[in-house]
């Protein structure tokens, strides 16, 4: 788990997110927000992304990411917990580790982005991304057979 910004105050949402793209780049992520006040609500980001076959499709992770990062900062939302099935995005972000070229302008916008938080924290997603992770593909398998 990583941790960026300063603690703060009122409730923190948990942010499950599923994702996937097509081959030619675009992509899709759904989060599913959860938080004591407001409950749960789904949110749909598309994103670009061209995917890089010797990342195993780490690069979209952080577009991904980085797409639902944006969306939930036009909110008032300031303490999230972020769940992506990614466990070296997360490892990247926590380790502060050493990312390959390719990765390394999207791991600095990625970082600053989760900055403008009171608080954030990435950790690895359980069984719940799965479903969401499902939706996205059957969204990105749709587009193409269209």
């Amino acid at each position: 788990m990583t941790t960026m910004g300063r603690a703060g105050k009122g409730p923190a949402v948990r942010a499950t997110i599923g994702f996937a793209t097509r081959d030619d780049g675009v992509g899709v992520a759904y989060a599913r927000l959860r938080d004591e006040r407001n409950g749960e609500l789904v949110l749909r980001e598309p994103f670009r992304c061209r995917p890089l076959p010797a990342l195993r499709g780490r690069n979209v992770a952080y577009a991904a990411l980085a797409a639902i990062v944006r969306r939930v900062l036009e909110s008032d939302v300031r303490r999230v917990r972020f769940e992506v099935a990614d466990p070296d995005l997360v490892a990247d972000l926590a380790e502060h580790r050493a990312v390959p070229a390719p990765l390394t302008m999207p791991y600095v916008s990625l970082r600053c982005a989760l900055n403008r938080f009171t608080e954030a924290a990435v950790v690895v997603a359980g069984a719940a991304a799965r479903d969401l992770t499902a939706r996205a593909r059957a969204e990105a398998l749709l587009e193409v057979a269209a």
